[in-house]
């Protein structure tokens, strides 16, 4: 099972591969602030929620 790759709003450079629930990152090649939030909360154990409930959306933010 491979993870999803997490990119940069910006440029597209590959920031990080992961499942996130929350994550501010600032891209090292092109300095944009790029915050990401889990698009549902995460599942509970008894919840029989698939890995697509939770897609992440970078959201690039310039200074």
């Amino acid at each position: 099972m491979s993870l999803p790759e997490i990119r940069c709003g910006h440029c597209g450079r590959k920031l990080a591969e992961g499942h996130v629930l929350v994550l501010s990152i600032k891209c090292p090649r092109c300095r944009a602030h790029n915050h990401l939030k889990a698009a549902e909360p995460p599942a509970s154990a008894s919840s029989h929620a698939t890995a697509k409930d939770a897609h992440a959306w970078p959201t690039p933010h310039h200074r």
